[in-house]
């Protein structure tokens, strides 16, 4: 698998056990809601913590298309390519 994508991952893992989700349940198929319980607060703050942590904007159309975990890991890699 690819580096960039397990760092981003471990990054997404890292902000979301702070918000009480357990580490294990962030997968890359996870679901954002179902699986891991997300609201709309919870995604626009891991988003916030995202764009953050990698130095990228997300804008919010940008994740209308995002349901699962790999969903977000996927837009994550492609902002980070575009910004290189």
């Amino acid at each position: 698998m690819d580096e960039k994508r397990n760092q981003i991952l471990e990054t997404m893992r890292t902000q979301l056990s702070e918000r009480g989700i357990e580490g294990d349940k962030v997968q890359f198929d996870a679901t954002l809601a179902q699986d891991l319980g997300l609201d709309s607060l919870d995604t626009v703050e891991m988003t916030l913590g995202l764009e953050e942590s990698f130095g990228i904007e997300i804008p919010d159309s940008d994740l209308e298309n995002v349901a699962t975990v790999g969903d977000a890991v996927d837009l994550i890699q492609r902002k980070l390519a575009v910004g290189a």
